[in-house]
Formats: C-alpha cells, sequence, structure tokens
C-alpha cells in the first residue's frame, strides 16, 4: 500500500506539478505547466489527507492542494487571501471573540466567543492549531497547502467538522538553495523582504533558515473619522470632564510583521527520518477592527454619528481611546492608540521510523501566542464611545503516536493516539457610558467593567483504520476516533463601577454566583467508513459515511450578567456532531489532457453551536440547533499536448446549507411580524429558523481561469494567468436578518511574470480584486444600535461587515542562487 505512493515522480514543489483534487476550485490548484518540458498534460500532486503520501486523484476525500509555486505568484501568503481565491471557504476577520469566523461549505463558528473552537481544524506541519487568531499568523515558504472538505475527525481529531486546512511548511533541500524576495503592494504601500537558506550540513543532515518581513506605509481602508468629545461622570463626586478621542490612523491597517522558522532534518539511516521546525510570529496592526464597515443601517446613515453614511465601501470611522483616560488603562497605549499585536512561536518535532512493514510515525508540539488590543468597540465615532482592551494568551501542549502497517496481504491497518493539553488565560477591561469613579485604584478609573477567566483543557484520543484491499481494483476502509475531553473552567468581573453593579455581577457578588467555575467532561465515537473503485488508471470511484465532534466548552469572553439565575448555564455550552455521506468520480481523461472531477455530499449537523448577545439579560449565550448540508462540486481542468504551457480551468459548485431544527434568537430590531414570536432562554425574544439558510452559505459557487507560459527569447520565458472566481448573494448573519445580505459578486485575479528559465531571478505582477468589489465575509450588530426587538416598534441594528481586502497590486523580484 504504502510503496505504491511513494514514488510518484512528480515534486510537490515542481513547477510541472498540478493538484488534481476533488472538490476544489481548479483556479485554486491548478499549477502552470513548464514549457521546458514540451509536452504538455498535467501532473499529479501528492497529499497527506489520510496521514499517509498518495496522489491526489487516489484519495478519497475533496481535497483543494495549492503548491509552494501558486501560493508564491498568486500571493497566497495569509488564511484570507488563500480563501479569497477559494469557492467554498471564507474567513471573516473580526476584533474581539475568538478572531475570526472561519466557513466551508456553509458551516463555520461564530467569532463572537473567544471559548468556541473553529469548525474549520487548521492544522500545520501535522499539528492542530484550535484558535482563531491562527490567521494573524502569515504563511510562507510552505511545501504545500491543503483544504479538506466536510467532517475529517478520523484522522485530524475534533474540531473539524466542516473540514480542515492542512498546511506543511518546506524541509530542507539536498542541495544548496539561497532565495531573495522583494515585494512591494501599491494600494497599502506595503514592502516586504523575504530570504530563504537551505543547505545540507552533512550528508545525514539538513538545515533551512526562512525569515520573511513587512511594512505599510498606508493601508487597504480610510478612516475618515473626527475628533470627537467624550464626557465623563465622576459617581465619587458628581463633576463631569471632557475628553478628546482624536481618530485613529488614517490608513488601516498599517501592519508591521516579522516571521521566521528554522528547520533541521536528520536522516542517519534510510529507515528514519527526524525534524524539528521551531517558528515565531510577531505581528502589528493599528487597529483590532481596521476591516469593520457600517455597510447596512435602517435610515442609510449610522444611528450613533449621523454624518456616517452606510454603504459598502473601504472606508471606517474609529477613534482612538482619549489619551488622559488610556494613560490609566491596563494594556492600553500610553497615547490611547488602537493595535492589535499578536505574538507566537511554535515548537515541533516529528519522528517518522520505517520497518520492513510498518511505519511508526510520532509528532510533538509546544505552541503559544498572546494577542491584546484596544478596541473602539462601536465603530461609529460617536461622542458615547465604547472601548475595551485585551489580554489573551493561549497554550498547548500535543504528541501523537500512529503505526500504519503495509504487508503484502490484503488487510492493514493504521492505529494511533493523541495526547493534548492546553490553558487560555483572558483579561479583558471596558469603557462606556461616560462612566469614572475617583475614588478607586488609579487603573480601574474610566472603566465600566473587567473580567478575568481561565480554561485548561486536556485531550486524551485514540484511533483506527483497517485497510482491506479486496481486490487489485476494489478497496475498502474503515475507521473510529475515540476521543476523551476535559475542561476546567473559571471566570470573574473583578472590577465593576457601582453604577453598573445592577447589570455586572461582582467577582464577590453576595448571592455567591460572582465566581463561576465549570468543570466539563465530553466522549465521543466518531466513526467513517469508504469503500473506492479504481474502475481504471484513469477512473476512480468513492463512496464514504463519515462523522465529527467538535468541543463543547466554556465562554471565557462571555458577560456574567447579574439579571442572570445561572451565569454556568449561560457561559457553557455543548458539543457539535455531524453525520452524513459523500460520493465521488475522480478521473484524468485524454491521455492525461483532460481532469474531470465531481463530488456529491450530504452531512447533518447535530448541535450547530451559535453564540448570540442575549440583551434582555445582557449576556452572550451559546445556543444550538441542528442543520444540513447538500451539495455538488463540479471541476474541469484541460492542459493540451498540442500547446504546452497553457492550462484552462473552471467549477461550478452548488451548496444547500440551512436550519433543520432551530428556534434561535431574533435578529436586533425583529418584530413579531417578522416572525420574532417565541421566548428563548432567560426571555430572549427567539424565532423559529427551521429551513432559513446558514450565514455565509452561497448556493452558487464558481471559477473560470486560466495560465499560459512559454519562451519568449534566449533563456527567458513569459508566464500570464488570469483567473475569476463567483459567487452568489448570501446571508453574512446566521439569524436571516435580510439586511445582513450580500449581493453576488465577481472577483477578478489575473498576474504577469518574466524570468529566467533557470529560475536564477523573475520579475511579476501580481493582480487580487482587480474589480475591486467590495463585499464582507461576515457580520455583527453595530453596537448600541437596533431597538425593541420581538416588539411591533423594533429598529434593526446598524451592521457591521468584515470587509474582504479591495484591489491590490504587488510587484516581486525573486532571486536564486
Amino acid at each position: 500500500m504504502a510503496s505504491k505512493v511513494q514514488h510518484l515522480g512528480c515534486s510537490i514543489v515542481s513547477l510541472t506539478c498540478t493538484a488534481v483534487a476533488l472538490g476544489a476550485s481548479p483556479g485554486v490548484w491548478a499549477a502552470d505547466t513548464e514549457p521546458a518540458v514540451g509536452f504538455g498534460g498535467l501532473e499529479e500532486v501528492v497529499v497527506s489527507a489520510r496521514k499517509r503520501i498518495e496522489s491526489s486523484q487516489d484519495v478519497p476525500v475533496a481535497v483543494s492542494v495549492l503548491s509552494a509555486e501558486q501560493i508564491r505568484r498568486a500571493d497566497l501568503t495569509s488564511l484570507e487571501k488563500v480563501a479569497a481565491f477559494s469557492p467554498g471557504f471564507t474567513v471573516g476577520r473580526a476584533s474581539s471573540g475568538s478572531g475570526a469566523q472561519l466557513t466551508l461549505r456553509g458551516i463555520g463558528s461564530s467569532s463572537t466567543s473567544i471559548g468556541i473552537e473553529q469548525s474549520v481544524a487548521v492544522v500545520v506541519d501535522g499539528v492542530y492549531y484550535g484558535q482563531g487568531r491562527i490567521i494573524q499568523e502569515g504563511f510562507f515558504d510552505l511545501s504545500r497547502l491543503e483544504i479538506l472538505k466536510g467532517p475529517q475527525a478520523l484522522f485530524f481529531g475534533k474540531n473539524a467538522t466542516a473540514g480542515v486546512i492542512s498546511i506543511t511548511t518546506a524541509d530542507p533541500s539536498n542541495e544548496l538553495e539561497i532565495m531573495g524576495r522583494a515585494g512591494y503592494e501599491f494600494e497599502s504601500e506595503q514592502s516586504q523582504l523575504e530570504a530563504v537558506v537551505s543547505a545540507p550540513l552533512s550528508d545525514t543532515l539538513g538545515l533551512r533558515v526562512a525569515l520573511r518581513g513587512s511594512t505599510m506605509s498606508g493601508g487597504y481602508f480610510k478612516n475618515v473619522a473626527q475628533p470627537v468629545s467624550y464626557n465623563t461622570f465622576d459617581i465619587a463626586t458628581g463633576a463631569v470632564t471632557p475628553h478628546t478621542a482624536q481618530p485613529t490612523d488614517k490608513d488601516q491597517p498599517g501592519e508591521e510583521e516579522v516571521l521566521g522558522r528554522v528547520t533541521l532534518k536528520w536522516t542517519p539511516t534510510e529507515r528514519l527520518t527526524a525534524t524539528l521546525k521551531a517558528s515565531g510570529d510577531y505581528n502589528e496592526v493599528d487597529n483590532s477592527s481596521w476591516n469593520y464597515v457600517i455597510f447596512k443601517c435602517a435610515d442609510g446613515v449610522s444611528t450613533l454619528n449621523p454624518d456616517y453614511r452606510c454603504k459598502s465601501d473601504f472606508i471606517s470611522h474609529q477613534n482612538n481611546m482619549p489619551a488622559d483616560i488610556a494613560a490609566s488603562v491596563p494594556f492600553a497605549k500610553s497615547d490611547g492608540a488602537l493595535y492589535n499585536r499578536y505574538k507566537s512561536y511554535a515548537l515541533t518535532g516529528s519522528l517518522n521510523y520505517e520497518l520492513d512493514n510498518i511505519t511508526i510515525t510520532s509528532v510533538t508540539n509546544y505552541n503559544r501566542n498572546n494577542n491584546r488590543w484596544t478596541c473602539d468597540c462601536d465603530f461609529q465615532s460617536s461622542d458615547n464611545n465604547t472601548w475595551a482592551t485585551e489580554d489573551s494568551t493561549w497554550r498547548a501542549f500535543s504528541s501523537e503516536l500512529r503505526a500504519l502497517t503495509d504487508y503484502e496481504f490484503p488487510v492493514n491497518g493504521m492505529l494511533g493516539v493523541l495526547y493534548q493539553k492546553t490553558k487560555r488565560d483572558f483579561y479583558q477591561t471596558v469603557i462606556f457610558a461616560g462612566l469614572e469613579d475617583s475614588s478607586v485604584a488609579p487603573q480601574y478609573r474610566y472603566l465600566a467593567s473587567t473580567k478575568d477567566s481561565f480554561t485548561e483543557g486536556e485531550t486524551f484520543a485514540a484511533f483506527g483504520q483497517l485497510i482491506w484491499e479486496i481486490t487489485p481494483a476494489l478497496e475498502a476502509t474503515a475507521g473510529v476516533r475515540y476521543t476523551h475531553e476535559t475542561k476546567d473552567s473559571w471566570h470573574a468581573q473583578p472590577y465593576n463601577n457601582a453604577a453598573l453593579l445592577a447589570i455586572f455581577r461582582p467577582a464577590d457578588s453576595a448571592d455567591g454566583l460572582g465566581f463561576v467555575t465549570a468543570e466539563q467532561t465530553f466522549e465521543n465515537w466518531s466513526p467513517e467508513a469508504t469503500l473506492t473503485w479504481k474502475m481504471s488508471d484513469d477512473v476512480m470511484i468513492y463512496g464514504a459515511y463519515k462523522t465529527a465532534y467538535k468541543s463543547g466548552g466554556f465562554s471565557n469572553s462571555g458577560i456574567n450578567s447579574a439579571f442572570s439565575t445561572d451565569p454556568a448555564a449561560d457561559l457553557t455550552f455543548e458539543p457539535e456532531e455531524a453525520k452524513g455521506f459523500e460520493a465521488g468520480v475522480k478521473s484524468t481523461l485524454l491521455d492525461n489532457q483532460l481532469l474531470f472531477n465531481i463530488a456529491l455530499y450530504s452531512y447533518k449537523y447535530e448541535d450547530l453551536q451559535v453564540d448570540f448577545f442575549n440583551a434582555p439579560i445582557f449576556a452572550y449565550q451559546t445556543v444550538t440547533g441542528d442543520a444540513r448540508t447538500s451539495g455538488v462540486e463540479v471541476d474541469l481542468q484541460y492542459a493540451p499536448r498540442a500547446l504546452p504551457g497553457l492550462t484552462l480551468r473552471g467549477s461550478i459548485n452548488y451548496n444547500d446549507a440551512h436550519y433543520t431544527r432551530f428556534d434561535g434568537p431574533c435578529y436586533a430590531g425583529q418584530t413579531p411580524a417578522a416572525g420574532c414570536t417565541l421566548i428563548g432562554p432567560s426571555g430572549a425574544p427567539f424565532q423559529n429558523l427551521d429551513d432559513q439558510d446558514l450565514g455565509m452559505a452561497p448556493e452558487w459557487t464558481g471559477t473560470l481561469g486560466g495560465s499560459y507560459e512559454t519562451r519568449v527569447g534566449a533563456g527567458l520565458r513569459l508566464g500570464v494567468s488570469i483567473d475569476a472566481r463567483y459567487s452568489a448573494e448570501y446571508l453574512a448573519s446566521g439569524f436571516g436578518l435580510a439586511a445582513s445580505r450580500q449581493d453576488s459578486y465577481v472577483q477578478l485575479d489575473a498576474g504577469i511574470r518574466l524570468g529566467r528559465d533557470d529560475e536564477r531571478w523573475e520579475l511579476a505582477l501580481v493582480g487580487k480584486n482587480l474589480t475591486n468589489r467590495f463585499y464582507v465575509t461576515g457580520v455583527n450588530d453595530g453596537p448600541s444600535t437596533g431597538s425593541g426587538t420581538g416588539t411591533p416598534a423594533g429598529i434593526i441594528a446598524d451592521q457591521a461587515g468584515y470587509a474582504a481586502l479591495p484591489r491590490t497590486v504587488q510587484a516581486q523580484m525573486t532571486v536564486r542562487f
């Protein structure tokens, strides 16, 4: 079995490699054909979708693949850029909570709670990174990136109910490699430098060092806020003091980033390979909510600022915290400037030992990240503003051990175990309502409330799979993953302004409910089975039954409301589960010139986790409902031998994602006439959302594109590419809110490059979203807007959308030695 996939004859970083994968846009994974080959046609790429190296056309998984060259040439150096290039996958950057909403096939997790794990798992070098803040990481010097669609619990564990983004970084090369790259993006005025040095240190030891740094002189969004006055009322003395909130930086986000990775690879024998990777990331922007745009309002203008016209444009209205207030606020900059600073590091060690018929693999990792910010949390530049600061730290240790057999008889298998230990520390301060108290400690003087929370998690998992080669053309697999998970948490609000004790319950509350603790235990069995028929060397048919599980948990960033009678129930939530079927055909036809893949799927999601703000008790709560996604994905790619260097590609995807059973929250301002007629937990106004579309779930998406590369002179080659991505309309909100509707759009990307045949140098120009199309990848109700929910007098809240990037054009120069 393993021997069949270890000699594919195709380097995953080769210019000639084309991923031939099911369920992906060819615009995502179609590589350029190297004209020096002179034969045209498609070539394969390998993937690790089943924790073993296989041809992408042989693996019965809906997987899209980006090669190292594609990532570089299309400037796909972040998860947001990958999503903007990939139909069916979206990333919504959020300022608070988990920091992101990742969605595949319409299934994603709200960004409003830091305790909710993403339904789309991100895995780097075989290690699960469970936090939405992973989008702050810049990804570079990669070997490949795989997008695995649908439940992936057996091999990737918990929190992969929607799919997996699997990222593999580059290893040391067998020969000396020195690469330098300089780039300049004109819209944001971003300068970027990258360097890679890779070399064998001996016959058995290799070293690779990769560094990247970037700085912006401008930005993608323009902040047009004006100075506003913020008056505070001192409850100790009755004095009213005016403060001035200056506009934050005009150009957003003003990113500064430094990344680095060092890799050592030791192969003392042909059987043993040991790899050690150490990486670090420092990223700072001048506003945690730089991409928030109030794009829809009931009256066309902001509720909080009549000078702010709500429209779909790359414009923001945000102000710094007044400097005299910021001087005493924890985690605020002394001048009150908005910011988001992310720091992380990781250490990963892997061992691969090949016996005669068994391959043993071990992957051990420790990673830590810290995120701090100051947020203008109304996003609308008003004189009754809200600011907050936050400091959160995530630490995780994990170790996985697995064994894969490759005996000559028909039945083989894989067996593995995983242990993971995690810790989250969370602290937040909030300023609003013009409150001040000069009688308290200086760090609390201007605060309305603080939150302090902690969660420690421990996971043990065991998984196994039997692989039965019924005939040389027919294979059946069956496996299961068992997960046992515990989470021990606490939450407190150490300080609350005395005027707000009727809203925020203090840590030392007399009713004993101020210090909330939770000890949670979850168990799950996730089975799956697959039947694969190799109809011919060029055609494979498969069918699969899959299940998946996502952690329950604790909302560290939630609110302990004085109106709540059961704070522990408000802050905890149950696991999410998925099950269903997928079937497909993968084929390469016309003498390996034409790829045709089709996949059909239908999955049921039980207890889908939905976070919302319960206005009657002034608390965030997570409720659950059931949903279903069903669809079909078709991909085509054509690389004619008659015209080497030409690749044409296209895809069309249909996805129906809707609630099947869900009495869920009303959207802010929803009236009884609009369906807000039910009573939910703690008296929250609810509605029946059965058959309602999920958020971020367009029915139709598709791509169309092509690339051509040819020699243009002695030792020179020219390459051009163009790709269009289409999305039908969709609701950005998961609560059926028509005001959150994003219209259909087409995004156009293109590139041109000129370089030497031997790749010693290359000049390139890469354009993304050349139509400058504004669209949102998630939405929040504008804070302090919307009223009368559940009454005939309801007024719909302003819609703050997470806007995707505008038109960008980057010039690149690459040199190799």
